[in-house]
């Protein structure tokens, strides 16, 4: 008898488990969803503003780069 897609897919997530991983499900924004690449845009707009408006935080990132670029100088 062959065996079924539901076998397989039983036979599948026990060797994964028995790999030391375990399932999850997530959910998660869909790109394909009408309004989506406007939310995202109007949410990039917002985060930008709150980045000018902090200064100590444009001080923090400018002086993390100047780390990140030392220390692949040779």
């Amino acid at each position: 008898m062959a065996e079924t897609g539901k076998d397989r897919v039983r036979r599948y997530r026990e060797g994964m488990r028995a790999a030391g991983l375990r399932q999850i499900q997530i959910w998660v924004a869909d790109t394909r969803r009408a309004g989506f690449d406007e939310e995202c845009a109007r949410q990039a707009r917002l985060v930008a503003a709150a980045d000018r408006a902090d200064a100590e935080l444009t001080a923090f990132m400018d002086d993390a780069l100047v780390d990140v670029l030392d220390g692949t100088k040779e």
